[in-house]
Order: C-alpha cells, then structure tokens, then sequence
C-alpha cells in the first residue's frame, strides 16, 4: 500500500505541473494589460508602468514568470495582485471558507440524498417510485443549475417570501441550505441514476444469490454485500464530482450573492489580476488530485478483492 502511494504521489506532479501550466498561459494569453488599466481613463505614466513590470516580473518571458510562479508555489507563495499589492494566499484565504461551506453541504446533500433515491429506485425497479425517480432526476439533469437557482429564488424567496432570496450572512449554515440544493441538484441525479444501475446490475450477480441460499435476510444481503459492492462506481463519480462542486460554485455564489471564491474569480478576470485566477485554479487542482488518490485507497475497503501491491 505505501509503494503504491508514494508511486501515485509521484505520478501527479507532472499532472499538476501540466494543468497549472495549461490554465497560467491560457490566462496571460487574454488580451489587455492590467498594469494599464490600473491608470483608467489617466494618460498612463510609461517609467511608472515599466517599473511596476519589473517588479512583479511580468516584463520576462512568459515561461520564465511561470518558472517563477511555481518555484513560488512551493514556498507557499502564490504571487500578488497588482491592484492592491495584497498576496493571492490571503485573498484565497479570506473568500475560500464561505465556498467551502457550501460545497461541503452540497456534498453532503448529494451523497444523502442522491445514494438514497438511487437505491430506493434500485431495489423497486420496474415500479412506480423507480419511475418517478428516473423522471425527477432526469428533469434535474435537463434543466441548468443557474435555471434552477433563480427560480428558487424568484419563487421561494421573492413570491412566497419563505426564505431571504439573497444570503445575507455565510457563515450561518442555515442560509446556505437553499444555495446548496442548487449546487447539489444536477449531482445528485446523477448519482441517483448512477446507483440505481449498479444495485439493478448487482442485485442479479451470483454473490447475491449465494447470501440468500445461505440464509441472510433480505436487509443484511443489501446491507453487507449490494451495497458495498454497488457504490465502488458511485465513490468514482464522487470523487471527481467534488472538485466540480467547487467549480460550479461560482455560479450559485453569484446567484445567491455569496462572497465566496466565485466572486472573487469574477472581480479578478474584470480586472485581469491573472495570478489571482491562478492561484484559486490551482488550489482546486490539488483539491482534485487529493481526492482522486482517497478514492482510490477506499476502493479497497469496499471491496476487499482488491489490493495495492
């Protein structure tokens, strides 16, 4: 298990280098220059210009300042914006608790909730709650998260007044229930499908047969054996879905006016502070590398066939 670990460990230093790579040149090949628009509507002072370049090291070669970002990565810088001369680290810092709340409550919505219609519509496949379900999770496939935000808000939180359209406070978990629907809605139905297949699927292999000729009831059988069985699929999905929760994130903290990681992308791509854009990027990247390699060490306590080496 530890060979294994430390091979995986190494295999994503190189996806990490390519992704930060990938999304830092994609981010200073945008066009404009955001040390000149610091002078607005102002005749732009050229030594001051060329002075504040220098400083911030965006007069070298595009390959050299990504050299430098991540040589500055491992020191745990993450660079400076230009506007406010504010390190990225504590700009990150002070807007990622509110996004992580509410992907932590989407998750936990998705796993709840999504894990429970699918295997209610596994074990009653063919009837009638299986075909309800199918059709609630395919509505919620079909229609796009930032659809569903704003008629939540318009209707729940504008028509009938029953909760505040808007968040008004982050850091009150209840507020952010309604945003974290939102977020976990199109998760969740896949979820729902994803499981409801696996336990159809599973419900017809041989190891179940064999629990109920040895005599196991019904739950135990589902319990024990289905269930462990059936989510190794789900756990995939999950995994990966976790980093998108973040992702999609900025469009449910627009919609709900959370100052989360969201709004703070949104005001640096205006004003082109691209390590900033950077900087939340890769955070998410190493959200999504740690999670992959969780995921797949619980692969082997579900399912105790399989073994790292």
């Amino acid at each position: 298990m530890g060979r294994y670990v430390v091979r995986r460990l190494l295999q994503m230093i190189p996806v990490f280098i390519g992704a930060t790579f990938i999304i830092f040149m994609m981010m200073y090949a945008l066009p404009g220059d955001p040390v000149r628009a610091l002078w607005g509507e102002r005749a732009p002072d050229e030594a001051q210009m060329a002075a504040l370049r220098a400083d911030l090291g965006l007069d070298d070669p595009i390959l050299v300042q990504y050299w430098n970002y991540l040589t500055g990565l491992v020191q745990g810088d993450f660079g400076t914006q230009i506007a406010s001369r504010r390190e990225v680290i504590d700009v990150i810092t002070e807007a990622l608790p509110a996004t992580l709340r509410l992907t932590a409550m989407a998750f936990l919505i998705t796993v709840v909730v999504g894990i429970g219609m699918g295997v209610i519509a596994g074990l009653r496949a063919g009837k009638k709650t299986d075909r309800g379900i199918l059709f609630v999770t395919l509505l919620l496939i079909s229609v796009p998260v930032f659809v569903i935000g704003y008629l939540f808000q318009t209707y729940l939180g504008v028509r009938w007044e029953l909760i505040e359209p808007v968040v008004q406070d982050s850091e009150d978990w209840s507020q952010l229930f309604l945003p974290a629907i939102v977020l976990a809605s199109l998760s969740l139905a896949y979820v729902a499908r994803l499981t409801r297949t696996s336990i159809v699927e599973n419900r017809r292999a041989d190891y179940m047969r064999t629990a109920k000729a040895k005599g196991l009831t019904q739950s135990r059988a589902v319990r024990v054996h289905l269930m462990r069985n059936s989510l190794i699929p789900v756990v995939t999905f999950l995994g990966v879905d976790l980093g998108n929760l973040m992702a999609g994130a900025i469009i449910t903290e627009g919609i709900f006016n959370i100052r989360g990681v969201g709004d703070t992308v949104y005001e640096a791509l205006k004003s082109r502070e691209g390590a900033t854009v950077v900087g939340v990027v890769t955070f998410i990247i190493v959200v999504y590398l740690v999670v992959t390699l969780l995921v797949d060490l619980l692969y082997a306590v579900l399912d105790p066939r399989i073994r790292y080496a």
